[in-house]
């Protein structure tokens, strides 16, 4: 078998299990082709499953969508009913919310597509308690790996981390961060050759601009909405100007927010809100963007690893990695212990935070440096912001992620870690 066709466990599948116990329906989203399908075959086979794709299935489904449940549900027992690329249908989710009104029983539905059905407020309302959404990002490097996954934002949390507590990270040389982060995480692209990976990559943007886009609003101007994606691979890790893009573009202002909004349903991009303090009037409130898979944003940028020579485009590493970094803390979050949010802060002086990672009157902040070195300067917008900025009245650990090799602490709760910690096991 070769590496292609290996099947790569995922980590979510506990909360999955967990979901389907718990949940009369489970709503698994994520970006096209990033093995949603594969994982509720594989994982709840027992079950009856259709996929919208079909249009025959679809048709039948628009017509008369309770009375196809009912007749797909018959004899299933406890087993669930799969729809695959649920968000095709118009009329699925109220139909749902309806049989599950009705009918109490757990693990009833599971339900997979690249956007959230649910988002009517009065359908969404009605299914609290009654419904689990998950979302599966592209693979973290420790399921490619085969991993177990990262309790590195949980070990942060504690009150003294000792950095004996996470084994020693993987030894990679910069070319070895640059290969993965050529490649990103979709299971069937990522292992192809570089020429056939980027026509891959650009072949999937086609895909999600006539289908998946499609779904959810009509594309007047897709030729407008690919400059815009580009655009938006071009400032990963950037604090975006939608009226310049509006410019760039030659779309409305409107119509910028609109699509990007929809390129957040389907997981293509991320946003970090700003977080704030309360105090307020020196923070910048605009939100920071992610492209969600690094080898998508490279291969849009048709770059290779001679784009990451050192005396080529150094700066040009940078807010990739650092979209890297928040891509592989965003995938560990589900399975960690407790519930923490991601944002970033930047003041009006310029001080800046990469990532702040919230987890109540406990914050890490995180700084993403793209050389081999670490020295105490790297530190020092973290340690004003813990002692004399907005974090001084809460408690404040300071992680510096950077390209060598050696787990390093700076004193007062502040670390420098290897990029590869984000994959290391933690004993907690």
């Amino acid at each position: 078998m070769t590496e292609t066709e290996t099947y790569l466990s995922r980590h979510l599948v506990v909360e999955l299990e967990e979901a389907i116990a718990s949940a009369r329906v489970v709503n698994l989203i994520g970006p096209r082709q990033v093995g949603k399908t594969t994982l509720v075959r594989d994982l709840f086979g027992h079950g009856r499953f259709i996929t919208l794709d079909d249009a025959a299935v679809l048709s039948a489904i628009e017509v008369d969508p309770e009375g196809q449940l009912a007749s797909l549900m018959q004899d299933l027992g406890q087993a669930p009913l799969i729809i695959d690329e649920a968000q095709r249908s118009k009329k699925l989710a109220l139909a749902i919310k309806r049989v599950v009104d009705t009918d109490r029983r757990k693990g009833q539905f599971v339900l997979t597509g690249s956007s959230n059905i649910f988002t009517t407020t009065d359908v969404a309302d009605s299914l609290a308690g009654r419904m689990r959404t998950l979302k599966l990002w592209p693979l973290s490097v420790a399921e490619i790996k085969s991993a177990p996954v990262s309790r590195l934002v949980d070990w942060s949390m504690q009150k003294d981390p000792n950095l004996g507590q996470i084994s020693d990270p993987e030894p990679l040389a910069r070319s070895e961060y640059i290969d993965l982060i050529l490649a990103g995480g979709f299971p069937e692209t990522r292992t192809l050759p570089l020429r056939s990976r980027q026509r891959g990559y650009r072949d999937y943007i086609d895909a999600v601009v006539e289908r998946d886009v499609a779904d959810i609003m009509p594309v007047r101007k897709p030729d407008a909405l690919r400059i815009l994606i580009d655009q938006m691979a071009a400032r990963s890790a950037q604090e975006i100007n939608t009226s310049e893009l509006a410019k760039l573009t030659k779309l409305q202002r409107v119509t910028v927010d609109q699509y990007l909004d929809i390129l957040m349903r389907l997981s293509m991009l991320t946003k970090l809100g700003a977080w704030t303090s309360g105090e307020g009037k020196r923070e910048i409130k605009q939100p920071k963007y992610h492209f969600v898979d690094s080898g998508i944003a490279c291969a849009l940028r048709r770059f290779t690893d001679a784009t990451f020579a050192i005396d080529n485009m150094p700066q040009t590493l940078g807010g990739l990695l650092e979209s890297f970094v928040a891509g592989e803390l965003q995938r560990a979050l589900p399975m960690q212990e407790a519930d923490y949010r991601l944002y970033h802060w930047r003041s009006a002086e310029q001080r800046e935070i990469d990532i702040l990672i919230d987890g109540g009157n406990h914050l890490v902040n995180v700084e993403v440096k793209s050389s081999a070195s670490v020295s105490s300067d790297d530190f020092k917008h973290l340690k004003w912001f813990a002692k004399d900025g907005p974090g001084r009245t809460k408690t404040c650990k300071g992680i510096v992620f950077y390209l060598g090799q050696e787990k390093l602490s700076f004193g007062d709760g502040n670390y420098a870690l290897p990029v590869s910690a984000l994959w290391s096991q933690v004993a907690l």
